[in-house]
């Protein structure tokens, strides 16, 4: 491995974990925040929601910003929002403020959503481009290996407002990060020519694009899976089946091991297989165990061993499923990878947000409204990938030489 690539997975991967970091370390401390500011569930849950939006509606915005700027400036700006509003909510005295401060933490940690992934087109494509977005995302696994733990940590020594000020020294240190560690990898040349009309008409072209947004859609439905669990879990795990929030953090951490853990086959096993047939058996795996196990609990069964080892499993198989249905779909956009990100990304994030919001009404303490969302998603990614991807990506998936 060259240092240059391990270089660029370490700092893409640490920045792109900022984001993450503030939802996963806050995760243990929800029925504590609403305990604090008086709210109830679905308000605390609110917070969480106005998050992802911002994190996927606002991708159409950095998308666009770092093809005709380059890729740092708006990730300076980005991050910087992100401080401020992450030191907002730090002061946070009731649960609307808190939303909204929430809203803005977002809309600045988007940048460090959308630019990595650029950044990775910018610099490769192919097999090592998944080696690159592998690599990435073990060292951005730290977020939701370690953040539920941490934020389990810190509201047993002190109160959950600590937690905020720690993300805020994150964003600080993603800044130096950038400043100091990134080159810009979008040259200057390049940049011209991008207006609004053009960037609605890129748009226009991508959502035309059957190819590109059955990937994009593969991936959104995985992911929208994985924000089921992560809003839910934390009432269902530590409420209905009285784990403590250190336990819960402990649970969370593995489930999330098994996402990133998998997803450092996915160069190994697409340089031997392609591309599509690793999406393809991705899918496959997810939705016949996600399945599975709505089935056994609609059938009676509610026990933790059982709901963890499955989700355990069925995450496993997810990760082979996001990382390379991403490359895949910007694999032939590399003259407007930001735009196209950005447009991926926002189809997760705002998938994953409506998923949570049409789970919320009808949470009631028990696992089956998040397995019905996880299933759901399941079911859905899968005929996506049985009517749309095997017919698309022949050409674009064959195994390296």
């Amino acid at each position: 491995m060259s240092s240059s690539l391990f270089r660029h997975a370490l700092v893409l991967g640490l920045v792109s974990a900022i984001g993450p970091f503030a939802i996963d370390m806050y995760l243990p401390a929800l029925p504590e925040i609403g305990h604090s500011l008086h709210a109830d569930t679905a308000q605390v849950q609110r917070s969480l929601t106005v998050f992802f939006l911002a994190l996927g509606l606002c991708q159409l915005l950095y998308g666009p910003l770092s093809d005709r700027f380059g890729r740092k400036p708006p990730l300076y700006a980005g991050l910087a929002l992100f401080v401020v509003g992450s030191i907002g909510c730090a002061l946070a005295s009731d649960i609307r403020t808190l939303i909204v401060l929430r809203f803005i933490a977002g809309v600045g940690a988007c940048a460090c959503t959308v630019i990595p992934r650029a950044v990775v087109r910018d610099l490769h494509t192919g097999v090592e481009a998944t080696r690159l977005t592998s690599l990435l995302m073990l060292v951005f696994s730290v977020s939701p290996i370690l953040a539920p733990l941490a934020g389990s940590l810190v509201i047993s020594v002190a109160s959950w407002h600590w937690i905020f000020w720690i993300v805020s020294a994150l964003g600080v240190l993603g800044l130096a990060l950038i400043a100091t560690q990134l080159e810009e990898s979008r040259p200057v040349a390049a940049r011209s020519g991008t207006t609004l009309g053009r960037v609605l008409a890129t748009y226009w072209r991508l959502l035309r694009d059957r190819h590109f947004m059955a990937l994009t859609l593969i991936g959104a439905f995985g992911m929208s899976a994985f924000f089921a669990y992560l809003g839910n879990s934390p009432f269902l795990l530590i409420s209905h089946y009285g784990v403590t929030p250190m336990q819960y953090g402990f649970l969370f951490s593995i489930n999330a091991a098994a996402f990133i853990g998998a997803a450092q086959f996915n160069g190994r096993l697409c340089a031997r297989h392609g591309l599509v047939r690793v999406v393809q058996a991705g899918v496959a795996g997810f939705a016949s165990i996600a399945l599975l196990l709505w089935a056994l609990f609609a059938f009676g069964v509610d026990r933790l061993d059982v709901l963890s080892a499955l989700v355990f499993c069925s995450f496993g198989f997810l990760g082979l499923v996001v990382p390379t249905t991403a490359v895949l779909a910007l694999e032939t956009h590399g003259e407007i990878a930001g735009t196209a990100s950005a447009l991926l990304g926002t189809t997760q994030m705002v998938t994953g947000a409506v998923v949570m919001g049409v789970i919320s009404p009808f949470v009631d303490g028990s696992p089956m409204p998040m397995l019905s969302g996880i299933g759901g998603c399941a079911l859905i990614a899968g005929l996506l990938t049985w009517f749309t991807l095997a017919q698309a990506a022949h050409a674009s998936s064959a195994p390296a030489p």
